[in-house]
């Protein structure tokens, strides 16, 4: 019998009024998702709240306590509304001040003292206790509380973040993915793709629509950690397909 699989848990927590009113279109949570899930993070919740602190704080306190690690997005930038710092440190109950190492990077990065102006002095400032995340892009670091990880929201930037700090995550066992498209409708496979799952009920069945050259397409989403068993799985559909006349073909993602 094999080892059951260890699961560990992330929420990724966009932060601004710009994703909200739609103005700003966010790629953080896709690119995060794939990245944690090579590392065997498996992200279980995704929210967006506006710069209001009590919604900041409260909802970073209820991820915190619920997941293995939280990854926030955006409001560590120079400007009035960028209130992400100051709602960590009060989520965690502690002060917040110019760290002497963020502020060195910075003071290094523009030269010209002038150019360090009192905005983005801002951007040195981190909760007591935090650890910097070091920005290749833009020097102004992100920080870690605890199991709280904090990026800018720009998403070079944040990527750059989360390549600089993701050796300091441990991650579980990996979720493989295997991917069926065929041509039939989500209607005809409905009822055979909900009897596989109850047959392997260990494994994550998806169905997703599309239309690729003008015609209509499914892509069947089987993810799991035990690839046996995903051999399996996708042999028995891709049968079943075909003896529905349909056409199956499998990628492996």
């Amino acid at each position: 019998m094999s080892d059951p699989a260890k699961i560990v848990t992330a929420c990724i927590l966009v932060i601004g009024n710009e994703i909200l009113s739609g103005r700003t279109r966010d790629s953080n949570i896709q690119y995060l998702a794939t990245e944690l899930g090579k590392l065997g993070v498996r992200v279980m919740e995704a929210r967006v709240v506006p710069d209001i602190e009590a919604t900041v704080v409260a909802t970073l306190n209820e991820v915190r306590a619920k997941f293995d690690y939280v990854f926030t997005t955006g409001g560590i930038g120079p400007t009035h509304d960028d209130i992400t710092a100051d709602c960590i440190a009060k989520a965690f109950g502690v002060g917040i001040s110019e760290h002497p190492e963020a502020v060195a990077r910075m003071t290094r990065h523009y030269g010209d003292p002038a150019l360090f102006t009192p905005a983005r002095r801002r951007m040195a400032r981190v909760p007591h206790g935090g650890v910097l995340v070091d920005n290749p892009v833009s020097v102004a670091p992100g920080f870690q509380m605890e199991n709280v990880f904090t990026f800018a929201g720009i998403p070079k930037v944040a990527e750059a973040m989360f390549q600089s700090m993701k050796h300091r995550l441990v991650g579980g066992t990996p979720v493989l993915s295997r991917t069926v498209r065929t041509n039939l409708a989500e209607g005809i496979i409905a009822e055979p793709l909900g009897a596989l799952q109850k047959r392997y009920e260990d494994l994550d069945i998806g169905s997703y629509p599309a239309f690729r050259n003008g015609k209509p397409s499914v892509s069947l989403v089987l993810r799991g950690t035990d690839d046996a068993r995903l051999v399996l799985a996708v042999a028995e559909l891709m049968a079943t397909i075909r003896a529905m006349n349909g056409e199956a073909e499998e990628f492996l993602t």
